[in-house]
């Protein structure tokens, strides 16, 4: 199983990004985190320097907020639409992109969402909840769970 550590998948996001800006040839996966990246310029400054980030802390507490950790997140629910897990992620994706009108900010309200989910895993100690993300989605699309 993939399973890597943390500086290693920040150093991935870091080094496609350089390919990325250099022209030069990416593979799948790379081209999915390169235009999450470019979607995000807020970021890119720190994936150029990835020297002074890959061990940095990001503390909420302090208002901050964990570049590698938002764009992982991005890049998550790219893959869960890719395969509609959870069952009709896809389908509360296209209600969002209609209701709000930018395929961006959809993932975006879908983002709040995993992240509910995963502190919730998080304070109980528990597995992720797809339900608990559904139910989140379902209040933001203004769709009841059958």
């Amino acid at each position: 199983m993939f399973n890597p550590e943390r500086a290693d998948t920040r150093r991935y996001f870091c080094e496609t990004w350089q390919k990325a800006r250099e022209n030069q040839p990416l593979d799948g996966m790379e081209s999915m985190i390169a235009t999450i990246i470019q979607e995000h310029p807020e970021y890119q400054a720190w994936l150029e320097n990835p020297e002074s980030n890959i061990e940095r802390e990001w503390l909420p507490e302090n208002g901050e907020t964990n570049p590698f950790l938002h764009l992982s997140m991005h890049l998550a629910i790219e893959e869960q639409l890719a395969i509609n897990q959870p069952d009709g992620i896809r389908s509360i994706y296209e209600q969002l992109v209609s209701k709000l009108g930018d395929e961006h900010l959809a993932q975006h309200e879908i983002l709040d969402c995993l992240g509910e989910m995963i502190w919730q895993a998080q304070k109980n100690r528990t597995s992720p909840d797809a339900l608990i993300y559904l139910s989140c989605l379902d209040k933001k699309t203004g769709t009841p769970r059958s």
